[in-house]
This record gives structure tokens, sequence and C-alpha cells, in this order.
């Protein structure tokens, strides 16, 4: 095995010096590609061994020998990322306002301890909202859920409206519907393109786009699984919304590339065999959490999650 990894080596000094390219003593081409393919992250195009960057150890981004394994950093994403206009509704979007005290927003903060608790246990950064039926106030919770996040200090969160068939966040967030995750899947725009930012620092959003015939396709076309290696290092929590569970099969389809999911269920209008039906989509260690929501404040004790008054607005 020995005599392999020296011809290899001498290989790569011999190609590098008829190109002029430097080969950094102890870390060669091949690892390099190990070391990415370890990572699960795609090897960037221009990527060669002049790329290697000498760290001392790891950090936002960096695989453990300190490369940046997704091609992207913060400073890339805020230079190319457009700055949009967005108009927060006020009767749903809890936390673009300074009232610390709205109703529904001290649970979001409880919901946001769990997940950090469950963070502990098993490896936690790509949460998929979704739900049994339409109108049970996912992209709600969602949305919420993204912000609470960087509302603590430092934390960034990417927020996707994973549903293509009838998107709704950019309105929750007044915020631009093109060009977002249906342009990015069929190959229109990158990544950056497809990304805005708002008013709030730290949240990032990619709305659904426009409306597609080819939902299943698209999210199953392998682009969307691409882009969440390439965008995770840079983010804390990617929190993607999308269809609902019974109607059609996109839910099921985007589980497979999430860490958990976060089932929604509306307080007295879900019935009980759909969300139980619904529930058994997914495997039993994918499932993090049910959220019920729609309740009244009294309705519930204070240990459990629910969101007051301001649900009944939810599409």
């Amino acid at each position: 095995m020995s005599r392999i990894h020296d011809a290899l080596k001498r290989a790569e000094q011999e190609r590098a010096a008829s190109t002029g390219t430097r080969v950094e003593p102890g870390y060669n081409q091949t690892d390099v590609r190990n070391d990415v393919a370890t990572s699960n992250m795609p090897l960037p195009q221009s990527f060669g061994t002049a790329a290697m960057p000498s760290m001392a150890s790891a950090g936002p981004g960096m695989n453990s020998s300190g490369m940046n394994v997704s091609g992207m950093n913060y400073e890339t994403l805020l230079s190319r990322c457009p700055q949009r206009e967005w108009s927060p509704d006020p009767r749903t979007m809890l936390f673009f306002q300074d009232d610390e005290r709205r109703v529904g927003a001290e649970e979001f903060r409880t919901l946001r301890s769990r997940l950090y608790q469950i963070r502990e246990k098993m490896s936690l950064k790509r949460v998929l909202v979704t739900s049994a039926l339409p109108k049970e106030g996912k992209s709600f919770v969602a949305a919420n859920l993204a912000q609470v996040m960087v509302r603590q200090q430092g934390r960034r969160a990417l927020l996707i409206d994973g549903d293509l068939r009838n998107p709704g966040m950019h309105r929750h967030l007044g915020a631009p519907q093109t060009p977002g995750l249906a342009e990015y899947l069929l190959g229109e725009c990158d990544e950056f393109s497809a990304l805005q930012r708002g008013p709030m620092e730290n949240l990032f959003f990619m709305a659904a786009g426009r409306t597609v015939p080819s939902a299943p396709e698209l999210l199953a076309n392998g682009r969307l699984k691409l882009l969440l290696q390439r965008v995770e290092p840079m983010f804390d929590w990617i929190i993607m919304d999308t269809s609902p569970v019974i109607p059609v099969s996109d839910a099921t389809l985007v589980a497979g590339i999430c860490d958990g999911i976060l089932m929604v269920v509306r307080s007295a209008v879900t019935p009980a065999d759909l969300a139980r039906r619904a529930r058994e989509e997914f495997p039993d260690k994918l499932l993090i959490g049910v959220v019920l929501n729609g309740t009244s404040t009294g309705e519930v004790p204070r240990s459990k999650y629910y969101y007051g008054q301001a649900v009944s607005t939810q599409a």
C-alpha cells in the first residue's frame, strides 16, 4: 500500500512540475479529493492544490483539514445575495417588530430551545416543516421559527419555500416571489440569484419562484441536494417549508435530504386519522416533533406549544 501511495505522490509531483503548480508537502491532490468525498460536499469546479489554505483549525464552512469544501463563504454570500425590500405581514410575522410580548412569540422561543436540546443528541440543521393538509399553518411556523433563530446573537438562518405547488411564504414576508427555488432547480439561475435578504439581520430567504407543473421531478433532480450542500456551511439552521403530505408526494421526496421533520397539526381542524397517516409517511428517526397550531392561550398548559389569535390569519 505504501508503494502505491508513493507512486501516486510522485505522479502528482511530476504533474505539478510540468504545469507549474505548487504541491503542498504532505497534502496532495488525492488527499484533498478524499477529504471532500468524506465530507459529503461537492468539489468546486475550480478547485486545485494551489487553493488549499493554511489554517490551524477549521472554521465555518471548513472541513477538519481547514478547507472550504463548499467553495463559498459568508462574505461572498453577503456581496452577491441581493438586498430586497420586504413588507412583512404584521399579523403573522411575529419577530419583525420590537414587541417581545406578542402572542405566540414565547412559544417559538420554547420551540427553539427544544430544537437545540435535540441537536445535542443528533445532527440537526436542516429542518423540514410540513403538515397533513393545506391551511394548517406550516408556512407560519416555518417563517417564525427561522426568525426566532436569528434573534440569537450571531446565528444565521436560511428559510426556503419548497412548496412549488402553492407558494405563499413570500406573501407572509412581503418579499419578491422570483427568482427562487424553481428557477434554481430549472438551472436558470445560481444560488446567489435565488437567495435574498431583507430587513432582519442574518435571515436569508429563498422564495419558491414561479409555479411549475413538474414539482416532483424538479425536487428529485438532484439540484436541491446540491444547493443544501453548498449553502449549509454558512448557516446555523436551514428551515424548509413544503407542500402538505396527504395531497401530494413532495414532502416525502425532500425528507430524505433533511435532518429532521416538524409536523404542524391544526387544533380541532386536522382529522386525527389523516394526521396519523401523514406521520406514517416518514421514518421515526426523522420526526422530531409535532407543533399544535391554532389553539387559544387558555386551551392548553403553558408547557405546550400554542399559537394564539395571530394564527387565525393563516392561509
